[in-house]
């Protein structure tokens, strides 16, 4: 997708969160499945947090954008764009594989989730950032999509791994103080068995081909 495109495109996805804010929300159809090009927030089911960013630096370790948890459902901070591994391309609304290796791009920074061999800043865990410029980054953006079935459908909890280093993506439990006080701590960890559950949780969900094609129009839940 060419810039002017992408930006046109997320423009009119800003139009539609900002709109969904004040209007009620009817669904036609409820996608079932979790596809590229969606718009969605990730709740953490662990400690019901969910995935978020902002313009705020880590003040110690890589000194990156940080990534937090927040117990605010409608913070516009937490859409996250589903897309493909650098170099790759998926189809808008595709629906993602388990097993299958993609980025989260924080749709408000246009940077990407990210990690590395850093310590974060609370509990020493690995530190998880937001890197890139306008969506690109490198290898370090890479998570590996770790469910039961074939599919990563929405209403199933999901782990992420981020492919370079083999950690889950996961919630310390631990909150920071100012200027971001009360948002938990987002780290990286080498267990399965921490609080590593993600779902799907609100956000505008791109239809399959094969329903958009009768449909024509995406489906999403409450921002």
């Amino acid at each position: 997708m060419n810039t002017i495109l992408k930006v046109s495109f997320y423009l009119t996805l800003m139009q539609i969160l900002q709109y969904m804010r004040y209007a009620p929300v009817v669904v036609a159809v409820r996608q079932r499945y979790v596809t590229c090009g969606s718009v969605i927030k990730l709740l953490n089911t662990d400690y019901r947090v969910r995935l978020h960013s902002h313009d705020v630096k880590y003040g110690t370790g890589s000194g990156q954008q940080s990534v937090t948890g927040t117990e605010v459902q409608e913070d516009v901070n937490s859409h996250w764009v589903i897309k493909a591994p650098t170099g790759k391309m998926c189809s808008r609304g595709e629906i993602i594989k388990c097993g299958a290796t993609m980025r989260l791009e924080h749709l408000a920074t246009s940077k990407n989730l990210h990690s590395h061999f850093f310590s974060s800043p609370l509990s020493s865990n690995q530190e998880i950032s937001c890197y890139g410029e306008e969506g690109e980054g490198d290898t370090g953006d890479h998570w590996q999509v770790v469910c039961s079935g074939d599919y990563w459908t929405r209403d199933d909890t999901v782990m992420l791994k981020h492919v370079d280093t083999d950690q889950y993506l996961a919630a310390s439990g631990r909150t920071f103080g100012r200027p971001i006080n009360g948002q938990m701590e987002i780290v990286g960890v080498h267990t399965s068995s921490a609080s590593v559950h993600w779902q799907a949780a609100e956000g505008v969900f791109l239809h399959a081909p094969d329903i958009a094609a009768k449909h024509m129009h995406t489906a999403h839940t409450e921002l």
